[in-house]
């Protein structure tokens, strides 16, 4: 098994995947790593965890309206509202979860 030495908001991941898909890895990670960047940018430094958990939903968001024929072009302005209203309520959730642990 081959690996791909990644970084994510500068901090390095190691990640394990088939050979010969360590540079198709390395270029979906800079992707990430600029959504997450453009999310911290959004909503403010909410944890690494929140961060990327934030990322994937909007990925998935983007990922299941390609495949529903949705159309995704939504500006850049409501995009961003979009992420920070959803990333809002994310943090709200895990707020109410960590204080009823």
């Amino acid at each position: 098994m081959a690996k791909a030495d990644i970084t994510i908001r500068g901090r390095e991941y190691s990640v394990a995947c088939a050979p010969g898909q360590e540079a198709r890895l390395k270029e979906l990670s800079r992707g990430l790593d600029k959504r997450v960047r453009q999310i911290a940018d959004a909503v403010g430094d909410i944890g690494e965890a929140r961060l990327l958990l934030v990322a994937a939903l909007a990925l998935l968001d983007e990922l299941d309206a390609a495949h529903r024929g949705t159309p995704a072009d939504l500006s850049q302005q409501k995009a961003a509202s979009a992420l920070s209203d959803a990333a809002a309520r994310i943090e709200a959730l895990a707020e109410r979860i960590e204080a009823g642990q």
